[in-house]
């Protein structure tokens, strides 16, 4: 059986809105993700998706229970301490690109690195070119964003992801915001690397054709967890 990249144990998310009483958005969640698994992410608005996939990606503590990322227990980590096991463990891909204009292509590739590192290096380039190359963008790295169609800067945002080598991808509606035509193509971008490289990926999806495509469906609704 493959090495757990992650596990949720009893996780639970309460949230104070606007009065004193907290309210429970997501209720004793137990999940586990395999090295290499391919799963999608189901369930309408409201449901938690967006708490479940914000305390996945350490950008939110849980009100209980226990989140292991890579093999550590994030609970006692510092915020500098999750910064740093984000950084070198998850990439993210979003609905919306998030490319930067005022960076070239291979630049916003490098974005992930210039965070950990603090800099932006020759051989980070080099990582970024050789990145564009495998998602079906060879040249394109001094270009700019705005020079690209929509379907081109998703793949630059799923090479932007892949850049620190993560053990973990988790793509919100990557495929939302695009035609049939690219989203089945951004699609499949995601599977090839899953399968050439181990990564496993976690991707929200209302496309019941792409979660079908998907090895697992685990189900989220009224923030209870199955699948």
């Amino acid at each position: 059986m493959a090495k757990p990249v992650l596990a949720l144990e009893g996780v639970t998310k309460r949230y104070r809105i606007g009065t004193p009483a907290e309210v429970e958005v997501l209720h004793a969640t137990n999940l586990s993700l395999a090295s290499g698994e391919f799963s999608a992410l189901i369930g309408p608005s409201g449901s938690g998706k967006s708490t479940l996939l914000n305390l996945i990606g350490l950008l939110d503590r849980p009100s209980g229970g226990t989140i292991q990322l890579a093999g550590q227990q994030t609970g006692r980590l510092t915020e500098a301490a999750l910064t740093r096991l984000r950084g070198e463990s998850l990439g993210f891909v979003f609905q919306f690109h998030h490319l930067i204009n005022a960076f070239s292509v291979a630049e916003n590739v490098c974005l992930p690195l210039m965070a950990r590192d603090r800099r932006l290096t020759r051989s980070a380039l080099t990582r970024a070119e050789a990145l564009l190359d495998a998602v079906g963008l060879p040249g394109f790295g001094g270009r700019w964003p705005s020079e690209l169609s929509g379907g081109q800067q998703q793949r630059v945002a799923v090479a932007r992801a892949l850049v620190v080598e993560p053990m973990l991808v988790l793509a919100d509606e990557p495929t939302g915001n695009l035609d049939t035509g690219s989203a089945d193509e951004i699609f499949a971008l995601m599977r090839r690397f899953n399968r050439e490289h181990g990564t496993a990926f976690l991707i929200v999806t209302h496309s019941t054709e792409l979660a079908r495509r998907c090895d697992r469906h685990i189900h989220i609704l009224d923030g209870q967890v199955s699948g």
